[in-house]
């Protein structure tokens, strides 16, 4: 099977001479089709420069990009078959919910039975059949945020794109609105490509994740690839919430590994020379009384589900998640056990994975 989306070689630079500035370096994709690809860093990353050049919106300054199996480098955006939902509704203010939807379709000439047919099936995709003589004045963010999505839809295009569509609504629409994303991808099963800088976004919608930073992939891979593999101390910080604990310490002799500023030895099965970095999820420490490695809880931050307690050490600060009912206060003196069956070590000059 073809793959809906092929990035090859892709860079990107803006500028001249010496004030030419790569944003993206080398970048190869190859997406499957129904697949749901989620582009996650901070900003500055290269992640929506690189979803204009597959919109069409930009030119790369070298490289392949093919949907479908077709060449479309020079394409128009018209012509690619896609469909792109900006962080911006966009919508006509004066035309209604269903007009909206369908309009796409009549600048197709796409004839008015059919497509009041699409924009129903549409409304009933998108749960909003009751929506379609309303204008946007009259609808909430998230319902403005369906009807652009459905317009994209409407379409049935080859590739979804989605540019940071939930970042202008609130905390408890963004949960929302992801739900209703990821249902309407299983329900329509569009080959989709979504960009975010919400690393709890990429872990709830994507089937892979692209984590970039500088213009470059630092690891492409599963949602849980990603939180449990990471290859780099750059996305075992990033991806995560809270992130990740990283300590510096050494291997020394009999196998065991030396907090650095602390007395505290820890089994390690790896032999590597110079620094080395553990990482451990907060879920991979607990608290315990009769735990060895002692430190301060400096703070309690209580989540409902999950209390994170933070605890200064003479190794470093950690974050540990404990139950909700545990009874940890700011300034008690507590043991912390690592599960180092879930323990990650990292070259500490290079901060990639050490892999056994």
């Amino acid at each position: 099977m073809a793959s809906s989306l092929e990035i090859n070689g892709i860079n990107k630079r803006f500028g001249k001479g010496d004030k030419t500035v790569e944003v993206l370096k080398r970048i190869d994709i190859s997406v499957d089709p129904g697949e749901f690809l989620i582009l996650v860093g901070p900003s500055g990353c290269g992640k929506s420069t690189l979803l204009n050049i597959i919109a069409g919106l930009e030119e790369p300054t070298e490289g392949e990009l093919r949907i479908a199996g077709k060449d479309v480098l020079g394409v128009p955006p018209k012509d690619r078959d896609i469909a792109m939902v900006f962080q911006s509704y966009a919508l006509y203010p004066t035309m209604t919910v269903a007009d909206n939807i369908g309009f796409a379709l009549e600048m197709r000439g796409v004839p008015k039975v059919e497509r009041e047919a699409r924009v129903r099936e549409v409304a009933r995709l998108m749960q909003m059949e009751d929506l379609l003589d309303r204008r946007p004045s009259q609808l909430s963010g998230g319902q403005r945020q369906r009807v652009a999505m459905g317009r994209a839809l409407a379409r049935k295009p080859k590739l979804f794109l989605f540019d940071e569509p939930l970042s202008n609504l609130d905390a408890k629409l963004r949960v929302e609105m992801r739900a209703e994303i990821k249902r309407l991808h299983q329900e329509s099963g569009v080959t989709s490509v979504y960009v975010t800088h919400d690393q709890v976004e990429a872990m709830t919608l994507g089937s892979r994740i692209a984590v970039m930073k500088g213009g470059v992939i630092q690891q492409l891979g599963t949602p849980d690839e990603i939180y449990n593999q990471p290859v780099n101390t750059y996305v075992a910080g990033f991806i995560g919430s809270p992130p990740m604990n990283v300590l510096n310490g050494h291997v020394v002799e009999d196998g065991q590994f030396l907090l650095d500023g602390s007395t505290v030895r820890l089994p390690c099965p790896i032999a590597h020379d110079g620094p080395v970095q553990l990482g451990l999820r907060p879920e991979h420490l607990r608290i315990n009384t009769d735990s060895d490695w002692r430190g301060e809880v400096r703070l309690v931050e209580p989540t409902g589900a999950d209390t994170y307690v933070v605890v200064t050490t003479e190794a470093g600060q950690v974050i540990v998640r404990t139950p909700p009912q545990l009874p940890v206060h700011e300034g008690d003196t507590v043991g912390i056990e690592v599960h180092l069956d879930r323990a990650l070590w990292f070259d500490a000059q290079s901060g990639n994975r050490i892999v056994d």
